[in-house]
């Protein structure tokens, strides 16, 4: 019998700026209170979790009551743009890793090629589906902290710069590990998504072209 599992590994991926290693001489470590420049030390931290499901493979093919399964678990983990989904065939030969790619292509999503190392062998006659998802967040966040030592004011960036802007980029970003690494060209549809936006604007009809709905200044009741 297949099982579930969920692995809550997460790796700590520095996005931005590495302002660590900044120092201004004779001032120390760049700190929020202690940060001269006009970078921010409020970078977007993203983080990867996998998420870890064992499909049996009987005869190197995933039946689609297996399918099934994964359609659910697709669900319950709300698969979604940005997540890698990845396959472990452990020792099945077959077919599976297309019959799980057919179904994850339901979703606009490809499989990865290789997989992530997952604690446990993959039982034998199954197949093992690793999603990988990342998050950005912004530790530290608001940051309030005083800007003067009492005695003299300090000639400071604020503590709270960058927070707005970098937290608000982290929380709204489809795929936080683009962040990162960005985006490569893989050379499937492009050209098709670059001419999506001027098929659009030439065939869809302009409004305005249609009568103005019906309008009138009767109220209530008669």
């Amino acid at each position: 019998m297949s099982r579930t599992k969920t692995l809550a590994a997460t790796s700590a991926l520095v996005a931005g700026l590495a302002v660590g290693g900044c120092v201004t001489p004779g001032t120390g470590q760049l700190t929020s209170v202690n940060n001269p420049s006009i970078y921010s030390v409020h970078q977007p931290i993203v983080q990867r979790s996998e998420f870890v499901f064992d499909l049996a493979a009987d005869g190197g093919r995933v039946s689609p009551a297996e399918i099934e399964r994964l359609h659910g678990w697709f669900a319950s983990i709300e698969l979604r743009y940005g997540d890698r989904i990845s396959v472990d065939e452990g020792y099945a030969a077959g077919s599976a890793r297309e019959d799980v790619a057919r179904a994850v292509s339901e979703y606009g999503l490809s499989l990865a090629s290789g997989a992530p190392v997952t604690p446990g062998a993959v039982p034998a006659g199954s197949v093992r589906v690793i999603a990988s998802r990342a998050t950005a967040r912004v530790p530290g966040c608001p940051d309030w902290a005083p800007e003067d030592n009492g005695v003299t004011p300090r000639q400071n960036t604020s503590s709270n710069y960058g927070c707005a802007t970098n937290a608000n980029l982290a929380a709204m970003i489809a795929n936080p590990e683009d962040l990162v690494v960005g985006q490569s060209d893989s050379g499937n549809g492009a050209a098709r998504t670059a001419s999506r936006a001027i098929r659009v604007y030439r065939e869809r009809q302009p409004t305005g072209t249609q009568a103005l709905p019906a309008a009138t200044t009767r109220g209530g009741t008669q």
